[in-house]
């Protein structure tokens, strides 16, 4: 029920860069009504310290905006 930049300017100010906005699919976002997403890239490279920076990122914009 939160706008996905909202999330991503929250995580941003902990230091995790995600994506947010349409990406490429605009049509179908518009057919079901979703306004953004919000979405982390994960490679072979990150680490599970990382990982576990990001959820407690994603916690705090979750008490934040709940």
């Amino acid at each position: 029920g939160v706008h996905a930049h909202d999330v991503g300017t929250i995580v941003d100010q902990e230091g995790i860069c995600i994506r947010t906005g349409h990406h490429c699919t605009q049509p179908v976002m518009d057919f079901f009504g979703i306004p953004a997403t919000a979405r982390a890239s994960f490679a072979f490279y990150n680490t599970h310290e990382e990982v576990e920076h990001f959820v407690a990122a994603l916690k705090k914009a979750r008490r934040l905006l709940a």
